[in-house]
């Protein structure tokens, strides 16, 4: 059974920085694509960042030059590096993973494409 699990969040003040984890278990997750996605209140679930099994990175225009996405295939683990947070960066971040398929590098923006959720984590950035 495959099953996701962050941590990291928290309540932050503008410019600073956070790192989010999410061990993952019930898989080789070394074989899959994984991705972070966040929700902010009233608006749609949005493509943060994504990692290839090859560690082939991708993020969102928003985030990009701000956010790191990395993988330790040895722990089971994605982590996504936030710097410089701005209020806009608030919202529930969701970890996920693509098991359709393995050995990908194609780059997956929507979450229809993951087939497994964690169950999220708050990251406040106050002004």
């Amino acid at each position: 059974q495959v099953q996701l699990v962050e941590s990291g969040g928290g309540l932050v003040q503008a410019g600073d920085s956070l790192r989010l984890s999410c061990a993952a278990s019930g898989r080789t997750f070394s074989h899959y694509t994984m991705g972070w996605f966040r929700q902010a209140p009233g608006k749609e679930r949005e493509f943060v960042a994504g990692i290839t099994w090859r560690g082939y990175t991708y993020y969102a225009d928003s985030v990009q030059g701000r956010f790191t996405i990395s993988r330790d295939n040895a722990k089971n683990t994605v982590y996504l590096r936030m710097s410089s947070l701005k209020p806009e960066d608030t919202a529930v971040y969701y970890c996920a993973v693509r098991t359709t398929d393995t050995f990908s590098d194609i780059r997956h923006y929507g979450s229809n494409e993951y087939d497994h959720w964690g169950q999220g984590t708050q990251v406040t950035v106050s002004s």
